[in-house]
């Protein structure tokens, strides 16, 4: 029996029928071994095809995977391109206090990308990615179930459900619209008061915010994204038609006519009958070499993680939080607190300035000031990643303009959320069904 969200997408009605192919199994290469990839590695075993990963770490889930902001955040999936930005670019621009940065630089690709950004910035282009985003949302949420029920994995996941913090009521008002537009399309969420919101985590007692309210999403959840790429990796080593290749970068490819024959991988060439392209930010310059373009730019974020007190108690959150006006979220991953926030235009700058952390630091001291020792900036594992954004927020799979190599690439902030969805759609084109889902939204631009 298929699975699919004719309830809450009744347009797509007549696409959600699965008709099933005898294919011969293939060699599937799948370039890079982050969340992305590894899912998508997961998935193609599954259906069968042999299978080889390429990662250029000696790990998986060891970039952009790693320190994320660790929610699965099914239900708030608005993009970051939102008809607000046209009123706040001067903020981004000269703020010190902003939490979106904007450095521009001699770089077309980020001009290019900026425009597109600014394009995309309008209420019918939101309204629709918002809807193409939750569909992909949920049958992702759908498919990492089936995964666990089938293969139990220990990564600290939970149904932690998610409180969304306003502490100006004009934007509650406007998250209230957006709650019951998405209604129409199966969340189930509420905006509940301040104190309804301290009822439901009372770890946010010791605040003095002047909280509005909120949006409690209850059905939420939260896991270790890089403990879950490795866990998933080690069950998939198992299978002889799996072969994994760490600390391989890929150096070269070889196309002929319109097709890629073979990548080199260190001093070896490795063939294949299809290739996906799943190395993150990355992704942009093996597309281009390849001869076209992605429009992929990374989005530079940063996290720590804190070891919860022994003696904290209520101290430390239980429930996941995005505090909205700081742009900090907040995930319980068993006795360790996952701050995040940031996004940053800056190109590839890998650095980790101290104001960074300590941004994160003083938002923790102030929501959760007893959770754990904040004040050894050192101890808190602190991380900054790229988040690989396309100027919409929607990601790209499918195919590519060269003929068998395959795309999963570009979802920003919500690569952990919708993974084990992608590959899952990923692994039908490849297949040449019907698929699950509409996966028009999603096609190579």
């Amino acid at each position: 029996m298929p699975i699919w969200h004719g309830t809450f997408f009744p347009h797509l009605r007549n696409m959600a029928i699965i008709v099933f192919h005898k294919k011969t199994p293939m060699h599937i290469c799948v370039l890079g071994a982050g969340v992305i990839g590894v899912t998508t590695a997961h998935q193609l075993l599954q259906a069968g095809h042999r299978v080889t990963l390429i990662e250029s770490q000696a790990e998986p889930g060891q970039m952009t995977s790693y320190g994320n902001g660790a929610q699965l955040s099914y239900s708030y999936v608005a993009p970051l391109a939102d008809p607000s930005v046209w009123s706040k670019w001067p903020h981004y621009l000269f703020s010190a206090d902003s939490p979106l940065t904007l450095k521009p630089k001699f770089d077309l690709a980020q001009w290019s990308w900026l425009l597109k950004f600014l394009a995309a910035s309008n209420a019918q282009q939101v309204k629709r990615t918002t809807i193409d985003l939750l569909q992909l949302a949920f049958f992702s949420r759908d498919k990492l179930a089936q995964m666990l029920a089938a293969k139990p994995l220990d990564f600290a996941y939970r149904t932690a459900g998610k409180l969304v913090m306003f502490t100006d009521q004009a934007a509650l008002g406007s998250a209230r619209s957006q709650v019951e537009f998405q209604a129409a399309y199966g969340c189930q969420q509420e905006v509940i008061s301040a104190q309804r919101c301290l009822e439901i985590e009372p770890a946010l007692a010791a605040s003095n915010r002047p909280w509005a309210g909120g949006v409690y999403t209850a059905s939420e959840e939260a896991g270790d994204c890089a403990v879950f790429c490795t866990q998933l990796l080690d069950a998939m080593q198992v299978s002889e038609q799996f072969h994994f290749r760490p600390n391989s970068s890929v150096s070269g490819a070889v196309v002929k006519e319109n097709r890629l024959h073979a990548v080199s991988v260190g001093g070896d060439t490795i063939e294949a009958d299809r290739f996906v392209l799943a190395m993150g930010v990355d992704s942009a310059a093996f597309a281009r070499k390849l001869g076209f373009t992605l429009p992929v730019y990374p989005l530079k974020g940063y996290s720590i993680t804190i070891p919860v007190a022994a003696d904290a108690g209520s101290a430390a959150p239980e429930v996941s939080i995005t505090d909205l006006s700081r742009k900090i979220v907040y995930a319980r991953l068993g006795n360790r607190l996952r701050v995040a926030g940031r996004v940053e235009i800056v190109g590839m700058d890998r650095s980790i300035p101290q104001r960074a952390v300590q941004e994160l630091i003083s938002g923790t001291r102030e929501l959760f000031p007893a959770c754990g020792n904040l004040s050894d900036g050192s101890k808190l594992s602190p991380w900054a990643g790229f988040r690989p954004a396309t100027p919409t927020g929607l990601p790209i799979i499918g195919k590519s303009p060269v003929g068998n190599l395959y795309l999963n690439v570009g979802h920003g902030a919500l690569g952990w959320t919708l993974a084990c969805g992608s590959a899952a759609l990923l692994a039908e084109l490849i297949a040449e069904k019907t698929t699950t889902i509409n996966s028009q939204p999603y096609a190579y631009p």
